[in-house]
């Protein structure tokens, strides 16, 4: 898919250059950038990812296009819960947490409600696409 495969090196020069994604490859859906460090090898790394906001906290959902595959962000947010973040209208240091139950499911219909291939992604795979809440450091 181009748009995994292009997205990824252009999208956080262009986030960064339009005052936190009002220009990226998945428009008109917002991305943000997300700063995490790798589970195994500690690097730090940024991927850029669509998101909504819900109350404080800034939403992601972690279907990897529709990959059978999570995305290797999810993992490392798991392993290192303590991620930088970097949107339009916020940035800073926030708490990576993955929501399970009717909270996953309420937000999930959300994202599913806007115009967005969340659902069909969802009827292909094997297990629940995870819902993660990151949540402002205090």
């Amino acid at each position: 898919m181009v748009v995994r495969k292009v997205g990824s090196r252009i999208d956080p020069a262009l986030i960064r250059l339009t005052g936190g994604g009002r220009l990226s490859s998945v428009a008109p859906f917002p991305a943000m950038l997300l700063t995490h460090i790798g589970a195994k090898s500690g690097v730090t790394r940024t991927s850029t990812v669509v998101y909504f906001t819900d109350a404080d906290r800034v939403i992601v959902i972690a279907s990897n296009f529709g990959a059978p595959h999570r995305p290797a962000w999810y993992y490392n947010v798991k392993a290192h819960p303590e991620v930088t973040l970097s949107g339009r209208g916020f940035g800073g240091s926030f708490h990576a947490e993955e929501l399970v139950g009717p909270e996953r499911d309420r937000l999930f219909q959300l994202a599913t409600g806007a115009s967005s291939p969340y659902d069909h992604y969802q009827r292909t795979a094997r297990k629940p696409v995870p819902v993660i809440a990151f949540h402002p450091s205090r």
